[in-house]
């Protein structure tokens, strides 16, 4: 009956991580017309990119403590957490008029989303034991992959039907509906109950927030309604009668959860979570990944692999990550507890998974790019379908990877797929104009999906067989912290890689001196030389990929062999 209860319970917190993950990108299909309610234009994509960047930022920056918490608090509770301030950051987008606003809840959205997948790595671990914990993680890992297939299609059903602001209602919907479902498995406690007129100042404090958003035509325009929606002060709606109500009943559910006896809140439990966790030393960390993300999340790599702001950034990010230091060394309460991740295996799955993003984000970029150059110039949608060849396989086998990791060690595992992905980058490498047109290149993209699948549950497996159950959470937080790190410095580095290769084949390619319009020999000529020029810019990117791939293959052949040192 406990193993039944655990699987629905999973089963529960994979539904939430795909949603999550989709949530990622159905922002892909979104984006123009959240441009145009923030006032912004197709020539101001750049200053749209923290539509993107926030999301990014909440999803990286904050994991490492809400995985810590997760440990201090239990699996179920911050999964809950987490969905709530998923449906909270996707509400405050819905109704977002500004860029400010949409950003602020991608942002909120990002930490929801993100803080879902390490308590959940952290269940399983709780849950199976070492030999069984496979087959679920590569689940999990599934389900998570899926989202990059079933993000933009999601999108596309709900637009069909709807605006984009109907994507991110329905989002807050979901999780709320995930929540509840959630609360059955909550673990007993002793002061458990349904403070009534907590719940009743939330929720009243949650409809006139609502109200403040939404600004409801019908409110706003009635002659005596239309007055609470009129700014006391200046032209802000948050100095509004409706928000000053909204603050007021705000502040009483503040009051009432500092003295009722059976709180909503639990404060007295998370107070004691905070005595025992380093927020300082979680503070400093979160600047400094917050630091590099917008160090290379900013950057324009057809210019530079850094943003503009490099030199502020990163003397920010170096002089957070040695304040993070420090307080690891002294704090009592240490955010990554000394001695967690000594073991090899430990720190060798964070350093594998940095490695993996690296490659991983060079196909999901670069082969719908090799796509629009070569066999798809006019059509987006094509060159998405060739990279579903590639998507399609990431999930089976993570699942098949979970299934194998029963018969074949975690490091001989994952350095077999990962090798299989960089040899696939290697083909991919000497690709051609006419490439994509054989089987040969559905086979190759297939393949090298199925590699990067296979070698989710083993990392995850190996990192979790070698940390004490107490770290669990926060060891799969940094795991998805450097992977998505990985991505991030990857995408920079290989696309100034493969620019440098695209502007050295440029400097060869005689110069033409009428106005090409394509209708002659000369321009004909000239426009495939420019193509051939781009072809060589991705294969220096695909094969910088490959070698990527092949130092994450060496890293878990020779880290990701010892025993387990902690029982779970």
């Amino acid at each position: 009956m406990r193993e039944l209860a655990s699987r629905g319970l999973l089963a529960l917190a994979a539904v939430a991580i795909g949603f999550a993950a989709a949530d990622t990108y159905v922002v892909v299909l979104a984006l123009p017309d959240m441009m145009t309610a923030a006032g912004l234009t197709v020539a101001d994509l750049q200053r749209a990119a923290p539509i993107i960047s926030g999301f990014l930022l909440g999803y990286v920056a904050v994991l490492p403590l809400i995985g810590r918490v997760s440990d201090l608090r239990g699996r179920v509770p911050v999964l809950i957490g987490c969905l709530v301030v998923f449906a909270i950051g996707s509400v405050i987008t819905a109704a977002g008029d500004d860029l400010t606003s949409i950003v602020l809840g991608r942002f909120i959205q990002g930490i929801g989303g993100g803080g879902l997948i390490p308590p959940t790595l952290a269940l399983i671990a709780d849950t199976w034991p070492a030999e069984r914990r496979g087959l679920p993680l590569g689940i999990v890992g599934a389900v998570q992959e899926l989202g990059s297939v079933v993000g933009p299609l999601w999108g596309a059903a709900i637009l069909a039907f709807g605006t984009w602001h109907d994507i991110f209602w329905v989002n807050a919907a979901v999780g709320l509906v995930i929540a509840a479902a959630l609360l059955r498995h909550r673990p007993p406690r002793a002061d458990r109950g349904w403070d009534v007129p907590g719940l009743v100042l939330a929720l009243l404090t949650g409809g006139c927030l609502l109200l403040v958003m939404l600004e409801p035509e019908s409110l706003t325009t009635g002659v005596t309604s239309g007055l609470a929606f009129l700014p006391v002060v200046g032209e802000s709606r948050w100095l509004t009668p409706v928000a000053l109500v909204a603050y007021g009943l705000g502040a009483a559910f503040v009051v009432r959860q500092a003295t009722a006896a059976r709180p909503l809140l639990a404060w007295r439990e998370w107070g004691q979570v905070a005595r025992q966790t380093d927020l300082w030393g979680a503070a400093a960390l979160t600047v400094a990944l917050g630091a590099v993300i917008l160090t290379f999340a900013s950057a324009e790599p057809e210019r530079a692999v850094l943003a503009d702001d490099a030199v502020v950034l990163l003397p920010v990010a170096a002089i957070a990550l040695a304040l993070f230091v420090w307080r690891g060394r002294h704090a009592a309460h240490p955010l990554i507890p000394r001695g967690s991740l000594s073991s090899a295996p430990a720190w060798g799955s964070i350093a594998v998974s940095f490695f993996i993003g690296s490659a991983l984000i060079a196909a999901l970029v670069d082969i719908p790019f090799f796509a629009r150059l070569t066999i798809a110039p006019d059509d987006q949608l094509a060159a998405a379908l060739v990279l579903l060849r590639f998507l399609v396989a990431l999930p089976v086998g993570a699942v098949a990877g979970g299934w194998l990791l029963r018969r074949v060690p975690a490091g001989p595992l994952t350095a077999a797929a990962l090798t299989l992905s960089g040899a696939c980058f290697l083909v991919m490498a000497s690709w051609d104009a006419k490439s994509l047109e054989t089987f040969g290149a559905t086979v190759v993209l297939a393949a090298c999906g199925l590699g990067f699948g296979l070698a989710i549950a083993p990392v995850n497996a190996a990192l979790l067989e070698h940390t004490a159950a107490e770290v669990h959470g926060l060891a799969s937080a940094l795991l998805v912290v450097a992977r998505m790190v990985g991505m991030l410095i990857g995408i920079s580095a290989l696309t100034s890689l493969g620019l440098r290769a695209f502007r050295s084949a440029v400097a060869d390619i005689p110069p033409i001196e009428e106005p090409c319009n394509g209708a002659t020999t000369a321009c004909r000529a000239y426009n495939g030389a420019m193509r051939d020029a781009g072809i060589a810019q991705l294969q220096a990117v695909f094969t910088g990929a490959a070698v990527a791939a092949f130092i994450a293959a060496a890293l878990a052949l020779l880290l990701l062999r010892r025993r387990a040192t902690f029982s779970s």
